[in-house]
């Protein structure tokens, strides 16, 4: 007999890259999930060749797939929350937008994947545009980089950046300033309702692959579970710091992650 006290793990829809280094991609977004005490359904729209230092091409799967794909998983699992990663083709983003406009109540974290750590492109030309006017106004919550807030936005300065993302209609924008010039990284995550909130981690010593698909995720897993957001960002951020000062260069390239339950 099932035991009635038994509490269900929360199921959270990952769309992603598949990563071969199993550094980043839905990879990282299963580990993640899963030492969130989440279970990922991932819905993979992209295959890479990649390495741990390098991403040389990738295809875009078939739009119909992976619509196919998400409706018996949507039918099936009855997810608390949907994570956004790497998409690879305008195609790919209809098909999440549909889904995030059909589920409206449901926790939406979008990680604006642009290009690889290396500097190559992962999405078509105009996704950057694309993102703006037609999925980052439906999250959540945005995780962008400062160089992808940049990208999307048009502007410079951080805080008209994250502005401007608050004013498509999305809930909350992270920050990360892992690529700043700084001693210690600065996230800030803004919201129009309070003013920014910003934390301090120290600066770890290498270049690591998978850094934002891991700390996207793992807000996903916390509001899946039902934290608010700013409990989850803050817990996400202690678990994406800790797995990589845990991390282990097992390519010749960047670190990868350690992502253990904490």
């Amino acid at each position: 007999m099932e035991d009635k006290q038994h509490k269900r793990v929360p199921v959270v829809l990952c769309f992603g890259g598949h990563d071969p280094s199993g550094g980043a991609g839905v990879q990282a977004d299963i580990e993640a999930l899963a030492a969130g005490n989440c279970h990922a359904a991932p819905v993979i729209t992209a295959l890479t060749v990649q390495d741990s230092g390098q991403v040389y091409r990738f295809t875009a799967v078939d739009a119909a797939l992976l619509r196919e794909q998400v409706t018996r998983l949507v039918a099936d699992f009855k997810p608390a929350a949907i994570k956004v990663g790497m998409l690879g083709s305008l195609d790919a983003l209809a098909v999440v937008v549909e889904v995030a406009r059909q589920y409206p109540l449901l926790p939406l974290v979008v990680d604006p994947v642009l290009a690889a750590g290396s500097g190559g492109p992962l999405g078509e030309q105009g996704m950057a545009a694309h993102l703006l006017e037609k999925l980052i106004p439906l999250a959540t919550l945005v995780t962008p980089n400062t160089e992808e807030l940049s990208a999307i936005t048009g502007e410079k300065a951080t805080d008209l950046a994250a502005q401007k993302l608050l004013a498509t209609g999305c809930k909350a924008v992270l920050v990360t300033g892992t690529h700043a010039p700084s001693e210690d990284v600065t996230n800030m995550l803004y919201r129009t309702d309070r003013p920014p909130l910003a934390q301090d981690w120290p600066r770890l010593p290498h270049s690591y692959h998978g850094s934002g698909c891991t700390l996207a995720s793992a807000v996903a897993a916390g509001l899946a579970r039902g934290s608010d957001l700013e409990a989850a960002v803050i817990e996400a951020q202690a678990y994406t710091w800790n797995s990589l000062q845990h991390g282990e260069q097992l390519g010749s390239g960047q670190w990868i992650p350690r992502r253990v339950r904490s």
